[in-house]
């Protein structure tokens, strides 16, 4: 069985329980309990991933993988899936699609943090300003390539454009990036049913 560092309220954990979903390979992966944090490093995830952050995952071989990236990439060959395109315009279009899930999500991220965990009187309002002003570029650019996604996560792209919608809804709910962004929100309603995405939901 392969092991994973695990945090149901993780975006990239998302991602990577969202590639197993569609590869048939839930069966293959136990959790492990993890409480991955900025500030308080928890030594259990340093077992497989020396920068204590998850996802981090140890195959049966004891090779150690991090992060959601090399993970997802690593599940897709197990399984000779199709979620990563092997060659040609694809695979780029997917691979940038996936950065800009993932950027997206780094911005989240450390918008959060700058109010979750830095004390009051060192936080800075204009750095977590600035990085909401990323969100807003990339739901701007999810808005202008929207038409051309399929709503089944079936390509490594759209799974971590989609974790990173979910994570706003689940962190920033006040955001309401559904109203300026009608295209994006009408996919989304579609593409976080799937059975996939629905079970894997922060919580």
């Amino acid at each position: 069985m392969m092991q994973l560092y695990y945090a149901s309220t993780s975006a990239y954990v998302r991602k990577v329980m969202v590639t197993a979903h569609c590869l048939g390979l839930l069966d293959e992966i136990t959790l492990l309990a993890s409480a991955a944090h900025p500030i308080e490093r928890d030594e259990r995830i340093a077992s497989i991933n020396p920068l204590a952050k998850v996802p981090a995952l140890r195959t049966e071989t004891d090779l150690c993988l991090y992060d959601s990236r090399v993970i997802c990439e690593y599940l897709n060959a197990r399984a000779q899936g199709n979620l990563l395109p092997a060659h040609g315009e694809s695979r780029w279009v997917s691979l940038a699609r996936q950065a800009l899930g993932d950027g997206l999500i780094d911005a989240a991220l450390l918008a959060r943090y700058e109010f979750s965990a830095r004390p009051a009187e060192k936080q800075w309002p204009g750095w977590a300003d600035a990085q909401l002003k990323k969100v807003s570029a990339a739901l701007g650019e999810i808005e202008r390539q929207v038409v051309g996604f399929n709503t089944l996560p079936d390509d490594i792209g759209l799974i971590a454009i989609g974790c990173a919608l979910g994570y706003l809804d689940f962190r920033f709910a006040g955001m309401n990036w559904r109203k300026q962004h009608p295209l994006t929100a009408a996919w989304f309603a579609i593409f976080d049913a799937h059975p996939a995405m629905a079970a894997t939901r922060p919580h």
